[in-house]
């Protein structure tokens, strides 16, 4: 089975590590030290939180600040409407800042929320027994 791991950059790796604790995740000792820490979201997916000086090692080009320019956007599924509301009160209660208002498509429900260093993470619930037809 593959495995997916997203890297991005911190400014603060403990205080980053402390946000996403506070949102119940956890982390793969085996692959975090000083410099990255790796959020395990699922069994097989991760994002590794990397320093900007151990990141800046792995690309020849510039960073981007995530706080003023956009270079992915990170979409997680739920398995609720609440699910998704509960992981937004979390991350705001950790300092997250909402970038936009909830969507509601029915089908599909889905909020946003910009981590610590910007990064914008976007949580979705969808019910497919929902979902117009084509």
């Amino acid at each position: 089975m593959r495995q997916i791991f997203v890297n991005v950059a911190v400014k603060d790796l403990p205080a980053a590590m402390a946000f996403y604790r506070a949102l119940g995740f956890e982390f793969n000792a085996q692959f975090t030290n000083d410099a990255a820490a790796c959020l395990v979201i699922e069994e097989n997916i991760h994002a590794m939180l990397v320093t900007e000086a151990y990141f800046k090692t792995f690309t020849p080009k510039a960073l981007c600040d995530a706080k003023h320019n956009t270079e992915v956007l990170i979409a997680l599924s739920c398995d609720s409407r609440a699910h998704v509301d509960e992981l937004i009160g979390k991350a705001v209660a950790a300092g997250a800042r909402i970038p936009r208002d909830a969507n509601d498509h029915g089908f599909m429900y889905d909020r946003a929320f910009e981590d610590l260093d910007g990064h914008i993470w976007e949580l979705c619930y969808m019910d497919m027994s929902a979902m117009p037809s084509q």
